[in-house]
């Protein structure tokens, strides 16, 4: 693989998106970085499956940071390997940095 380049992002969006949105995000985030369709990307698959190493979970972490306005762990791709999992402690964070503790 190539080294990564941040994959485009657009802004965020005042609200959080929905689990549907979020889970399409974060699999073309690694559509990208994976040189691949996003139809190849299984959300229950580990990331590495996919050859993303620790240089990618690096900048996709920074990705989430960037999109969501979220603080988090640099190692929160490896902490949840996959699409689902990490989707999954994302909008949990949603909720718990939300000021009402719900996401639409």
């Amino acid at each position: 693989m190539n080294t990564p380049e941040s994959a485009p992002t657009a802004p965020s969006a005042p609200s959080a998106p929905s689990d549907t949105e979020l889970r399409s995000w974060l699999r073309a985030q690694v559509a990208h970085y994976a040189q691949l369709d996003a139809v190849a990307i299984d959300t229950d698959v580990e990331l590495t499956t996919y050859g993303l190493d620790s240089v990618y979970a690096l900048v996709l972490c920074g990705d989430i940071e960037d999109h969501l306005g979220l603080a988090l762990e640099p190692t929160v791709a490896w902490d949840h390997p996959t699409i689902d999992a990490l989707a999954r402690h994302l909008e949990e964070t949603l909720v718990q940095a939300s000021p009402s503790g719900e996401v639409r």
